[in-house]
């Protein structure tokens, strides 16, 4: 399986996804122009991880913001995620947010609130 690995800009978040070393994170900001065309490899690279994945999956969002267009492919993402957990796989997802940042606590308290999947809040001081 390919690696996809995005480098971050100013409107785009950096995202890596790389089955082999498990490591599958969102970090930075997320206002892309085009959302779905942005977002459309990474629902792609986790189509094709469903088929197969790792016996754990541990997925990461470090997000500082997002828009509300980026807010409904992130929710799009999670499906994704559930639906793993729900073929009997092992999925943990962390939503890491910057302590003094309520808005993203609750962002993760509502996805949290939305999947069925174990759902880890991570804060941390920025």
């Amino acid at each position: 399986m390919e690696t996809i690995k995005i480098q971050g800009t100013e409107d785009t978040p950096k995202v890596t996804l790389d089955k082999e070393t498990e490591l599958m994170e969102i970090s930075g900001r997320s206002l892309p122009e085009d959302v779905a065309s942005f977002y459309d490899p990474v629902l792609s690279w986790l189509e094709e991880y469903a088929q197969d994945p790792n016996p754990k999956t541990i997925f990461n969002f470090k997000l500082v913001y997002f828009n509300t267009a980026s807010s409904k492919l992130l929710l799009d993402i999670l499906m994704k995620l559930e639906e793993i957990h729900e073929n009997g796989n092992d999925v943990l997802i962390r939503w890491h947010f910057p302590e003094d940042d309520e808005d993203m606590e609750e962002a993760g308290e509502e996805y949290a609130d939305i999947v069925d999947v174990p759902f880890e809040q991570v804060p941390y001081s920025g």
